[in-house]
């Protein structure tokens, strides 16, 4: 028993080479009857890194600088959530947009294709570190596809339906949130898009299509915008999304 006690605690553990291929903590080991300091440590660590996303606000200057080269108007807004805490405990006010933001949108009212929103959601820092180069990729698609960009949309305290009232203001046919996914304790980073086709207020999930953990230790830039861009084509030519748009791309290349 000694033995195969060190042996869960040594480098010939046989669970070692799976760890290429997960962040899931497997093959930890074990001191006695508790787990090593070292792997004890990195989960509080990874607990904290988890609550310091959900709490991290998003840098739009930064954000907004960056996105300079698109030649894009920048729109800041915000939800009916007053603070964070209020944002965390009140997910409806999220999902709603302040009356002053309403009002701003009005004034870029047109006639748009594709309205690209992004938001803080469950981490802001996600949005910070991913957002821009996931939009390298996608924003050069949509354009060389002569599709008309709206303005893009920052939200700040949002949640994924606040997209469906900013795109129809907007007038867009079709709208993409970015927003920072729920963090874990193996990714406090990653981004979800959401696609929505005739986006409206009072839309409710099914309609919509999800790509998610979109990160540099998850779905690649280039790949992921790649499935949105295929999504986005798909639902403008069937006129819909959600559960009645499939993806039928095939599998995804690294």
């Amino acid at each position: 028993m000694d033995k195969v006690i060190k042996g869960v605690t040594n480098q010939d553990n046989p669970l070692n080479p799976l760890k290429g291929f997960t962040a899931a903590r497997i093959g930890i080991g074990r001191t006695g009857t508790s787990i090593p300091t070292k792997q004890s440590l990195a989960f509080k660590l990874a607990h904290a890194h988890a609550r310091d996303a959900v709490y991290s606000v998003l840098d739009i200057d930064a954000l907004s600088n960056n996105i300079k080269q698109f030649n894009l108007p920048v729109i800041v807004l915000h939800s009916k959530a007053g603070s964070r805490a209020e944002y965390l405990q009140r997910p409806d006010l999220g999902r709603k947009l302040k009356k002053s933001s309403a009002k701003q949108l009005k004034e870029y009212a047109g006639n748009y294709d594709v309205s690209i929103i992004i938001a803080d959601g469950l981490s802001a820092s996600a949005i910070n570190d991913n957002v821009i180069g996931l939009l390298n990729h996608l924003i050069p698609l949509v354009a060389a596809a002569n599709l008309k960009l709206a303005p893009i949309c920052f939200v700040e305290q949002a949640r994924v339906a606040v997209s469906d009232k900013v795109a129809h203001l907007l007038n867009a046919k079709l709208s993409i949130i970015l927003i920072g996914e729920r963090p874990g304790l193996s990714s406090a980073d990653s981004i979800g898009a959401y696609l929505t086709y005739g986006p409206k207020p009072g839309l409710t999930d099914e309609s919509r299509n999800c790509i998610s953990n979109i990160r540099p230790q998850g779905l690649m830039f280039k790949p992921a915008a790649g499935k949105i861009f295929y999504l986005v084509q798909e639902a403008l030519r069937m006129k819909l999304s959600g559960i009645r748009l499939k993806d039928n791309q095939g599998l995804i290349e690294h």
